[in-house]
């Protein structure tokens, strides 16, 4: 299973049906944790059942799509099957009791409620919520791939914006050409690696370096009143300050 990543660009109003979409997807995503806790002996099937429940009772999780509601129902599974196997394995400390979610930044759609354009640079969501068409940026070629291989479609928000993911359930393999020369590779703390022939790199040290600005854009959002724009402006700046170092590490671990 690989996962490809889109830049999403859509209209106000489009975002703020994904932002409903995603609240919605929290909503029973914690009834479901609700749920299991009221009642003893529930499984994997009970929770997926009560999604339909959840959609009679209430007009907003029936907009939208009912695998997408399954999707939250599997993901509070999986943070009660990850207690249960803590508790089985007498893991030391917390067990990891399932918590209800308080922020969440993504709604997840299966093998339904979307759907991909001809061009492939599009997507169309089907479901209620009024999604509708958004604009895929990226620099990966879904030509390559087959729809029916696309498990899963994810929209996650950011702080810089909207993006897309397809999970895809095929396999990468690359031949590469064999140069006849080994080499040894240690990673270390003080430089990021040093080969068997002495030569090192050291360490970007990226969060380090970032610290201080995210100590400054941190005083701006302590110093801004609650729920007024500004504080949200500050919070804006200090998730994109977040999200710049996180890239940075991660090219770093790619590379």
């Amino acid at each position: 299973m690989i996962v490809l990543e889109f830049k999403a660009y859509g209209k106000p109003k489009q975002y703020s049906a994904i932002d409903e979409a995603i609240r919605t997807a929290k909503f029973v995503r914690n009834s479901c944790i609700r749920y299991w806790m009221d009642n003893k002996g529930v499984g994997k099937l009970d929770l997926n059942k009560y999604c339909t429940v959840l959609a009679k009772q209430f007009p907003f999780a029936n907009e939208l799509n009912s695998m997408a509601r399954q999707a939250c129902a599997e993901r509070a599974w999986s943070s009660i099957v990850r207690f249960y196997d803590n508790c089985k394995k007498k893991v030391p400390g917390k067990k990891g009791f399932p918590r209800f979610k308080k922020h969440c930044h993504s709604v997840e759609y299966k093998t339904t409620g979307w759907k991909l354009c001809p061009d492939k640079k599009s997507i169309v969501f089907s479901d209620k919520k009024g999604i509708g068409k958004l604009k895929l940026k990226g620099t990966w070629d879904l030509w390559h791939f087959d729809k029916k291989l696309i498990k899963r479609v994810r929209i996650v928000r950011r702080a810089d914006g909207y993006y897309v993911q397809f999970c895809i359930n095929t396999d990468i393999n690359e031949s590469v050409s064999a140069t006849g020369t080994t080499i040894g590779l240690d990673v270390g703390l003080k430089d990021f690696y040093t080969d068997s022939n002495g030569n090192t790199v050291p360490n970007p040290r990226f969060y380090r370096k970032g610290e201080k600005r995210l100590k400054f854009y941190q005083r701006r959002v302590s110093r801004k009143k609650k729920g007024s724009a500004n504080r949200k402006k500050a919070i804006n700046k200090l998730g994109k300050t977040h999200l710049k170092i996180s890239r940075q590490r991660v090219g770093e671990a790619c590379a």
